[in-house]
């Protein structure tokens, strides 16, 4: 049986160019791959860090076969995966476990277009984007279709509420211009139609809006303007993140599966710095407690003091609880 790290090479290596194979180091040389090998593999070249990383990982294998939804492709998943570990090697392994079984439990690849295994410091956080969460919106079995889109200072585009549907909008990109005469995106919106044939509310949102929801929600950003960096995704990909902030506010006027629900939830506690595979979807209770007792395992296995631990909840989540009890709670909050 191939092992996961055969897995992540197999989906990967026929796409690689000869000249631009990472040198791999044979599976001996880690031993076991005990967290110490792996954080004195960071100090590694490329290809030697990345095959520490797989064989940690390689631990933990049972749980992202169990968690990749059927319909996923694998080879694409691990695929991903191998080309963003380079980047990942010097985060924590308990983050960099979490943040890949979550991305894995909502069945997103994270491909830099439907997710996101991005490093804050030496954390691991997984980042959906806006065509992950659009994916979602599809999977719902809800709608039929979703569009998200931006409008150019050089397009035509009308805006009337009170108009019937489908006047009240219409946008025609000015795709003949040039793009520096079609201008900077000045407005992000989005709509969606629904199975029965109803369109849902139009949300737009000016770039004063984006700024303002960036500003006021995302601690990731906030940390970064601190330090002086400018490498949060807002500072990297605002247009995305613009588009994903119109996405989310559709989804306070359309019918949401729990599954949405849940990715929001995965995605402000990335912000955060709380555990996201928390609040990923499992088959049961049971698969829930295996991934958080992994993450657990993964956390406590670590002797990193400089790099801290991973941020989680102070209180772990009970397995049983009557109906009655958890409607109180909610009311509590």
């Amino acid at each position: 049986m191939s092992t996961l790290r055969d897995r992540v090479r197999a989906a990967t290596i026929a796409a690689d160019e000869p000249h631009k194979r990472p040198t791999v180091r044979p599976a001996e040389t880690v031993g076991g791959g005990t967290p110490d090998e792996l954080h004195v593999a960071e100090r590694a070249e490329g290809g030697q860090t990345t095959d520490a990383v797989l064989v940690w990982l390689e631990r933990y294998a049972g749980h992202f076969t169990a968690a990749l939804p059927s319909h996923v492709d694998n080879q694409s998943f691990f695929a991903a995966v191998r080309a963003a570990l380079p980047d990942l090697a010097p985060c924590t392994p308990a983050s960099l476990l979490q943040a890949l079984l979550t991305c894995a439990r909502f069945g997103l690849v994270p491909d830099g277009r439907h997710a996101v295994i991005r490093r804050e410091g030496a954390t691991a956080v997984f980042v959906p984007m806006y065509q992950g969460y659009v994916e979602l919106m599809y999977r719902s079995g809800r709608i039929a279709s979703v569009h998200v889109g931006m409008i150019h200072a050089g397009d035509e585009w009308n805006y009337e509420p009170t108009a019937p549907v489908p006047l009240d909008f219409t946008h025609r990109p000015a795709l003949e211009l040039s793009r520096e005469k079609r201008g900077e995106p000045i407005l992000a919106y989005a709509f969606c139609w629904m199975n029965g044939g109803a369109r849902s509310q139009v949300v737009i949102l000016t770039r004063e809006d984006a700024e303002e929801i960036r500003d006021e929600y995302s601690q990731a950003y906030q940390r970064a303007k601190k330090s002086g960096r400018d490498d949060s995704f807002w500072h990297t990909h605002f247009n995305d993140m613009w588009r994903k902030s119109g996405l989310r506010r559709l989804h306070k006027v359309v019918p949401m599966s729990a599954e949405l629900v849940q990715l929001g939830r995965a995605d402000d506690a990335g912000e955060t710095g709380q555990t996201q595979v928390l609040h990923a979807p499992a088959e049961d209770a049971q698969a829930l407690a295996e991934a958080t007792a992994a993450h657990q395992a993964a956390e406590g296995s670590q002797e990193l003091a400089r790099l801290g631990p991973l941020p989680r909840k102070r209180t772990q989540p009970k397995r049983a609880h009557s109906r009655k009890t958890r409607k109180g709670r909610g009311r509590r909050r």
